[in-house]
């Protein structure tokens, strides 16, 4: 299946589907954790992007990377678009919530097409059983590794000109406890 073929044929889908290259993968269903974290990101980001030139978008809207389409946590694009396109094919900075179903496909596969998409200078994988998140970030052709770990972690986003506390990522959570104390409090 091309890439064409893919779009024409998922336009006609009640489901939303990721295209690897080769073939259609059925998006699975998150966790309340996940959505949580996913509502508190994009809250996050709206907040802070408002009256910006950079817009940030949820898992309904589809990102075109190295040839693929997928359906990240959240994305930010910087570019103006049409009001009516269904794929974006230049996000600057792009978040998955990882899961123990996710970690391959998060941590190598997706890892390695938002590398290889020019446009994207940042990768958040942001953990739902604790506080933490790695970054890889663009440093010309290298990419580096930050990472962020515990409730006084600021992610830091110069890409867009926003910080976020991941304390705020996972308000309203009731984490597994880390050194004795909740990492989050409801």
């Amino acid at each position: 299946m091309t890439l064409d073929e893919f779009l024409a044929w998922e336009d006609r889908q009640e489901l939303r589907y990721e295209f690897d290259g080769f073939a259609p993968k059925a998006m699975n269903g998150g966790t309340l954790a996940h959505s949580t974290i996913q509502i508190n990101l994009t809250t996050a980001l709206s907040t802070r992007l408002r009256g910006k030139p950079c817009r940030p978008h949820g898992s309904h809207l589809k990102i075109e990377v190295a040839g693929r389409i997928r359906y990240p946590d959240a994305f930010v694009v910087c570019t103006p678009g049409s009001n009516t396109s269904k794929v974006v094919a230049d996000p600057v900075v792009v978040f998955e919530i990882i899961s123990p179903s996710s970690e391959h496909e998060d941590f190598v596969v997706k890892n390695a097409e938002y590398r290889a998409t020019p446009s994207i200078q940042r990768y958040v994988v942001l953990e739902q059983t604790r506080i933490g998140a790695l970054a890889f970030l663009r440093k010309g052709d290298d990419w580096v590794t930050e990472i962020f770990d515990g409730p006084d972690a600021v992610l830091g986003l110069p890409e867009i000109g926003i910080s976020i506390p991941l304390s705020e990522l996972y308000a309203d959570l009731v984490l597994p406890e880390r050194n004795g104390e909740a990492e989050a409090e409801p």
